[in-house]
This record gives structure tokens, sequence and C-alpha cells, in this order.
């Protein structure tokens, strides 16, 4: 067996001209985002540079620790039964499947298999985790098969969203809602930064307490435990290697990266990825020093998009940690070949690791033919789906558990503080503004803009300019390029607002619209993830992007500064509403479409564009009702008000309704005219 280090390839790729390449060459955005992560790991690597101790390393570990279980929100409080069952058992002619379940937390099941030698006996175990397959615990059966062959005891399980798990399955559609169990985790990402918590606490329970089955068995030697898994698997693995001490040797593949690398590239999904990781002054090689001397050996692929560049640098540094511990042997990289994945070459690197650390090197790692059983052969419920079990519940529910545990109501002066903290005002210094061409017509002028939010982050939009001599009131337009039959884009109605003598900016607050993969109800969730990564939030800082506008009109010698209105549609009226709560030259508000609560998203497994609308830990103390009392008597035209699947939310007078949402008849053009009418007035 080889294992493949090359540290002169390492210090190659450690050069910024390098790390620079993974960017999108365009994105100026995520360029700037990119700039202080790498500010930020920089200063860490100086924090890294002074442990030359296992005394320092020690302390060093204590400081990583909490700080990673207060970016996780701390771990769940629970100590209660497992109440396992198994189901069934498929019997093989050299081992035995025994389907099992087991509680997390109460109700909240978890499906796995078991597969344990024929013969009896105390065997060591590993804890086997799924990637992001859709059917979870199958995936995993030819390392697992193997591993009993090899004398182990094997547990795979289904992570939440996979498997007899998925947390969307409709029953008349026979299929997620959501699409697949990637897009289950990204829901329930934006609904536990809601909490200010990752979602990842979940998945990293599961396994903790898969471990706490494991060891209740006989047939399980507890000083002889190890974990693997790939991708999402080798995330799940990396955490619980981290914080698990039970846990005694450690193989992650596909996943340990350095964010020198990762975060302009393929920056991992909510249950993968942490909030405030490198604001913290953390890297993904904590996790391996957090468990040092631990044996642990990281597994990349050639051709991975976690690429292997990133899984070096990350071994290099560990090395000389390890190092201190005098436990180098214990530390090694394996780079396989092909794409993202487990090829025969891999495998065979997992079972020497765990021969080697578990059952002192006897074995062999070669691997073996075995029977591949499918999905339904493996399931361990009579229908598939373990919200049939009952008193299942699902992650939501345990997420709003939280939140009625946790939620501490705020007042307005805090609140308005703590739009400061998030630096959503201005300072309203007029902005240089670069015009980026310009055009003239009959009703008036029109001029493409750019101006600087802040040192680096460029935006645009495009001023509509009446022909009109004197201070003209003037309405900022949160741009949306979205029209259909019944739903104009913000282009149109600027043109019509501009008719009636007003200057009119229809504004684009900054985005990377390259990262956005477009699939249903998530919305550009990628950048929100980026932004949250290194401390900063998306909605505030478009919130802010707003505000530069309002410090735009307010300086132009034709506008009133005195009246200037703001409109938005859909979630983006949740950053007009931080604007205007934070700033009083907004003097009203027109807010379509927009969902009518942060809090309601905690009420179903699915939201629309949450991401795009989550400010970590705001939902504890404030919701959007009172943003808007914070905007005192400020008027606010709501129309439409919806939930979190954009669908009207009828909530009384204060709010408006359209008679017909999809009507394209004359009643529903003179009605809204007539609220346009109203916002202008």
């Amino acid at each position: 067996m080889k294992w493949k280090t090359n540290a002169a390839a390492c210090a190659v790729l450690l050069s910024f001209s390098s790390l620079s390449a993974q960017e999108p060459a365009q994105d100026s955005f995520l360029q700037w985002m990119n700039q202080i992560a790498q500010e930020q790991l920089a200063e860490r690597d100086r924090d890294i540079a002074e442990i030359r101790s296992v005394t320092d390393a020690e302390r060093r570990k204590q400081l990583v620790r909490e700080r990673l279980l207060e970016i996780f929100g701390g771990l769940p409080d629970y100590n209660g039964p497992l109440n396992p069952k198994i189901t069934g058992r498929i019997q093989n002619e050299n081992y035995v499947i025994e389907k099992v379940s087991f509680e997390s937390l109460p109700g909240f099941f978890v499906t796995a298999n078991l597969y344990r030698p024929n013969r009896p006996g105390r065997y060591p175990a590993v804890l086997l985790q799924s990637g992001h397959t859709q059917e979870g615990k199958p995936e995993a059966q030819r390392l697992a098969a193997n591993l009993v062959l090899k004398g182990f005891v094997v547990l795979t399980f289904d992570p939440v969203g996979q498997g007899e798990r998925e947390q969307t399955y409709d029953r008349q559609v026979d299929r997620p809602l959501a699409g697949w169990s990637v897009n289950e985790h990204i829901q329930a990402g934006a609904q536990s930064l809601l909490m200010g918590e990752s979602v990842a606490r979940f998945f990293i329970w599961d396994a903790k307490r898969a471990t706490d089955y494991l060891l209740t068995r006989p047939d399980v030697d507890p000083a002889r435990l190890g974990a693997a898994g790939c991708s999402g698997g080798g995330a799940l693995t990396t955490f619980i290697g981290a914080l698990d001490p039970r846990v005694k040797a450690v193989a992650s593949a596909c996943f340990i990266n350095s964010y020198r690398l990762l975060f302009g590239g393929p920056n991992p999904d909510s249950e993968m990825s942490l909030p405030h990781l490198l604001s913290s002054g953390l890297d993904m090689a904590d996790y391996i020093e957090l468990s040092a001397p631990k044996p642990w050996l990281i597994l990349a692929t050639e051709g991975d998009y976690f690429m292997p560049a990133g899984a070096r640098i990350v071994y290099e540094e560990a090395r000389r940690w390890y190092g201190l511990y005098r436990a180098s042997d214990k530390l090694s990289l394996f780079v396989g070949p092909g794409p993202h994945g487990t090829p025969l070459e891999t495998r065979e690197a997992i079972y020497a690791w765990m021969i080697r650390w578990l059952n002192d090197g006897r074995g062999d790692a070669h691997e073996q033919p075995v029977k591949i059983y499918t999905n339904h052969e493996l399931l361990v419920t009579s229908s598939g789906h373990v919200e049939d079990q009952p008193g299942s519940r699902r992650l939501y529910q345990l997420i709003q558990d939280d939140f009625r545990a946790k939620k501490r109501q705020g007042a307005i002066p805090e609140l308005l503080d703590e739009l400061q903290r998030l630096k959503v005002p201005s300072d309203g210094a007029p902005p240089e503004v670069k015009v980026l061409n310009e055009s003239d017509s009959s009703e008036g002028q029109r001029e493409q803009i750019q101006l600087e939010s802040e040192p680096g982050v460029v935006i645009g939009g495009k001023l509509y300019i009446p022909r009109s001599s004197g201070r003209m009131p003037a309405v900022l337009l949160v741009a949306d390029k979205t029209s259909s039959y019944w739903i104009p884009s913000t282009a149109s109605l600027a043109e019509r607002i501009a008719k009636r003598g007003r200057v009119v900016l229809e504004f684009e607050p900054r985005d990377s619209p390259a990262q956005d993969d477009h699939r249903p109800y998530l919305g550009n969730w990628l950048t929100n993830v980026r932004a949250d990564q290194i401390g900063r939030n998306l909605p505030t800082m478009r919130a802010h992007d707003i505000l530069r506008g309002v410090d735009l009109l307010s300086a132009r010698s034709d506008v009133d500064p005195s009246s200037i209105r703001a409109a938005a549609r859909g979630v983006k009226g949740i950053w007009l509403l931080l604007a205007a709560a934070a700033d009083t030259r907004i003097r009203s508000l027109w807010l379509d479409r927009t969902p009518y609560s942060l809090r309601s998203a905690l009420e179903n497994s699915m939201n629309t564009d949450l991401f795009d609308a989550v400010i970590p830990g705001f939902a504890l103390h404030w919701d959007l009702e009172d943003l808007r009392k914070a905007m005192e008597n400020r008027p606010v035209l709501w129309t439409d008000p919806t939930n979190w699947m954009e669908r009207p939310v009828f909530l009384g007078s204060e709010y408006r309704y359209r008679y017909v949402p999809g009507d394209t008849t004359d009643l529903h053009d003179a009605q809204d005219d007539a609220y346009l009418e109203e916002f202008l007035r």
C-alpha cells in the first residue's frame, strides 16, 4: 500500500496566484469574500505557527473545541433511551445483516443496517457514514461487507433526508418535494441558522447515538471503534472523529480540504460547512488536530472537486502537529484515482487503515467479491419511511422545539443596536457614481450606473430621470427581473413611476449570480453560506447596499431628500425592511408578496429562498413585525403577504390583497394602479 504525500506539490499550490485561479474570473463579489477568507486564514496560520509544544497544542485544542461547539449551537442535551429494535435479518453465508432502528432523540428515528460476522465473538467495530446518495445506507455496503469479512462489526445508517428518513416526502407524488437529500439539508440548514445554530449538530448527534448503540452490543469491543465515510459521510466522519474520544481511528474521504482552496470553489452544503468557521479562526485542519494523536487517514481522489491539493495543505499542517506528539505514523494521506468517490484503491486503503489500528494488523486488506443487496432488501421499516412509525417527528419540529426553548423577545432599542452591529446603516456620505451608459428620450434620461457600497464591493442600477426642473420625490426599487402576465418587472414599474414625475433608482444589491445553481426553492444559498463562513451576513449587507442607494438619491440636486420612498418584491422586501428600520430617510415602503414572518419559516420542512433572508440568531429575538415597529409611524403598504411557499396569507385589514392575484383582466390592472397611487401619495 502506497501512502502518497507530495510536499513539493503542496508548496507550489500554496501560492496565492494558484489560489486565485480557483475563483470565477468575473465574480467580483466572490473575489471580495475570498479575499476576506484568505486574510482570516492567514491570521489563523500565524496562530498555528506559535504552536511549538504539546502544551501549546493542548491549549489550542481546548479553544477549538469550545469554538466548534459554539458554532454548532452545542449538541442536544438528551440522555434518554435508544429504544433499539431489530426488524429483520438477512442471512448471508459469511455474515448477517441486521435491520435496526433506534431513536436519536424522542421520536427521531434512525434506520440502520448492522453487519456482523457469523461467528460468535467480540470484534472491533466501524461506524460507516453514507454520502449523499438518496438511498443512504445501501451506498456503503461493499465497504461494510468487506470489513465484516476482515473481522469487524459495521453499522451504516440513513442520514437525515436520505433513505428512509426523507423530510419532505409526499405520498401523492411518491418522492421528496425538495428534490433530493442535499436540498433537504439546505432547507434545514437555513432553519437552523434562524436559531443561530448549524444543522450539523443533528447529524453529529445521530452519529453519536449510533456509536452509543454499537457500544451496547455484546459482539463489539468498545476499545476498538473506528469511523469512516466519503463526501457527506466524510464530513460526518470528520466531525465525530474530532469530537468523540470513543472513536479510536478515522478514515475520512473526499471532504478534508483547506478553505485556502475550498472557499472559492465547491463550498459544501449546510451540514458540511459551518457558519463563522473562518471568522472564528478555524479551518479543516483543526478537526484533525483536535483529535491528535488519534490515527487519521485523509483520503482524496485525483479528479475530485474536493481537490487533492487542498487535502495536502491540511495534511502538511497536521503532520507537524502530530510530530509534536511523536505520532507521525498515525497520520496519512492517500490519493486514489478517478473522480469524487471511493474507487477500489481507496476502499483498500480504508481496510488497511482499520486493520492496522483496530485489529493489531491482522487481516488481508485486499477487497473480496460480495453480494450487493437492493435498497428494498435493506429497508428497516415496512413502508420505507420512518414518518409512518408511531410518534415519528421530522427535523423541522426539533428545530422548532429549540426555538421555543431559547426564544427571548427583544426590545426595539435592542433591535436598532443589533442593526448597527450588523453594519446595516451607512454613514450617509454621497457615493462616487460611475455612469456606464446613458440615453435620452422625450420622457427623460436613463443612466446605467455603478457605485462602491463598501471598499471593493461594486453594485449597480439604473436611474430614471424625468424631464422636470427643481427637486422631485424619489423612489428606490430593489431590482427584480421576474415578470409575468400579472407581475411586472421592476424595470416596467420604474418607467411608470418616472412618468409620474419621480426620480427612480432601480437598484441591484450585491450578489454572485454565477453561484446560483437555480435549484427549486433554495435561492442563492451558496453565496449566503460563504458570507456566513467569514462572519458576514448577506441579507444585512444587501440592506446596507440599499442605504447606499438612498445616499445616492439624497445627494442628487434634483431629488427632495425628505421624500424618498422604496419598494421591493418577495424576499427582497426583507432586505428593504432592515434598511428602513435602520434609516429614517426612507419615508414609506411598498412590500409586495413578501413573507410576513421569519419565525413562520420554522413551521414546515420546506421554504422558498429562506437563505436569502436568514440572519443567524435574529429570529430568537425579533421578527419582521419588529422591523415594522422600528419604523414608528412611517407608512408601509404591504400587498399580498405570503408564507414561505409564496402563497398569500390573510392576516387582517392592515395588509392589502388583490382580488385575484393571477387575474389578467382590467380589474387587476386597475387595482395595481390604485396601489401604486397610494404608495406615491
